[in-house]
């Protein structure tokens, strides 16, 4: 088909982003949710809102899926006669916020219908074909008007999939600051916000050492991030730049060794660990993380071997040596691989659970936040500490999140530096 092209307008996208557009319209009125009265659309249940006075914040949801796909679709129909681009860019900006509600919809319509007293019990499985045809149809509709207007649809794929991750980090940051507890409520918005539930982590009468969980992970995070990140330096910067007899074979041992998940020695390593002393001790953990470092070279050198080796020639030339060089010449080029070996290291100690559950046992003054916090969530505790493991959850995020914005810059400028080297 002959493609037909205004100034900044390829139409022959319109009239397909308008048939989607109104399939998502028609999609209102077809069966969205079974409830107690038969199958309902989506827009009876906008009605039924509507009608309660009780309604919960989380309605607006519902609202404004309906009248963001309604108005989009007729905003679509005007525009589609005018063939404007000005009218164009007002459909793709309308049809970005229905197809964002229509994503958030999917998360939040168990919430929306159980919290609102419509249906008791709702299961993701059981939404109607009128939903699931409905979404898909939004985001094809936005596709294609972007594709009308030239707009990069990367935009909105990173947009939809922002939604969707940022959903569950929401979800937990609410219910940390919730006042009212219990592992589960109807509603997505706390009705009363406090910060009570990380004072109980921290305070005397906290039923559990939190804040010596966070310092015992703290310490073997930090302690297994520096020897880690040394072992494995060293090891990629001597397989890159220098030749050995058996050098190929030691390569091909630890890739193989290395394919094998860890938990797979995790009986023998305790035996080994128990025949030394230390286990139950958090010295154990940072004498298994170092002596595993070795086997995550693969990155680092890649990364090594992209840098000239021209730049060692000179620098021998000039009488540095093998360290000087190392120390001075290559790791100056390779912040950006630095920073992402670094950041691997740490969130790896710090998020293990499996290996520290195991050493640990019943100790509990040795334990770390990933065992200690799961052992909130026992069946016996989880209802009454729920919004307290919520607040743990945050807190053992929050140095993740403090080391990648600090190291990020040094990760731009690695990358700059390797380029001119």
């Amino acid at each position: 088909m002959k493609k037909h092209t205004l100034i900044g307008l390829r139409t022959e996208y319109l009239g397909r982003a308008l048939a989607a557009a109104v399939i998502s319209l028609i999609c209102l009125f077809l069966p969205y949710v079974q409830l107690s009265d038969g199958k309902n659309s989506l827009f009876q249940v906008f009605l039924k809102l509507l009608g309660d006075s009780g309604r919960t914040g989380l309605s607006v949801i519902v609202f404004g899926t309906v009248i963001l796909t309604i108005t989009s679709a007729a905003t679509g129909i005007f525009s589609v006669i005018k063939m404007g681009k000005t009218q164009t860019k007002i459909w793709q900006c309308l049809q970005i916020f229905s197809a964002i509600f229509w994503v958030i919809l999917l998360f939040a319509g168990k919430m929306i219908l159980e919290g609102n007293g419509i249906a008791a019990h709702v299961l993701v499985k059981e939404l109607g074909i009128g939903f699931w045809i409905g979404l898909i149809a939004s985001i094809v509709s936005l596709v294609l008007i972007m594709k009308a207007a030239y707009t990069n649809t990367g935009y909105i794929v990173l947009t939809v999939l922002g939604i969707i991750w940022m959903f569950p980090v929401l979800w937990i940051l609410l219910t940390s600051l919730r006042a009212e507890q219990g592992y589960y409520v109807g509603y997505f918005f706390p009705k009363n916000l406090t910060l009570q539930n990380f004072v109980k982590l921290f305070g005397n009468e906290s039923v559990l050492p939190f804040g010596r969980w966070w310092i015992n992970t703290l310490i073997v995070a930090s302690c297994g991030c520096v020897i880690n990140t040394l072992i494995i330096l060293a090891t990629a910067y001597t397989l890159s730049r220098t030749r050995f007899s058996g050098r190929k074979a030691f390569m091909n041992v630890l890739m193989i060794i290395g394919m094998f998940p860890g938990f797979m020695s995790l009986i023998a390593v305790y035996n080994i660990l128990k025949g030394l002393g230390i286990n139950q001790s958090l010295l154990a953990l940072v004498v298994v993380g170092a002596a595993g470092a070795a086997m995550g070279y693969h990155v680092t050198k890649g990364f090594f071997d992209t840098i000239p080796r021209a730049v060692d020639e000179a620098a021998i030339i000039d009488g540095a040596s093998r360290l000087q060089i190392f120390l001075h010449v290559t790791l100056p080029l390779s912040k950006s691989i630095i920073v992402y070996t670094v950041l691997g290291n740490f969130l790896g100690a710090w998020s293990d659970y499996i290996f520290p559950s195991m050493l640990f046992g019943d100790k509990q003054s040795s334990y770390t936040v990933a065992v200690g916090l799961y052992w909130l969530t026992d069946f016996r505790r989880i209802d009454r500490y729920y919004t307290q493991f919520a607040a743990g959850a945050v807190v053992v995020a929050l140095p993740i999140v403090i080391l990648f914005i600090f190291l990020q810059r040094f990760y731009v400028e690695g990358l700059s530096g390797s380029v001119k080297g």
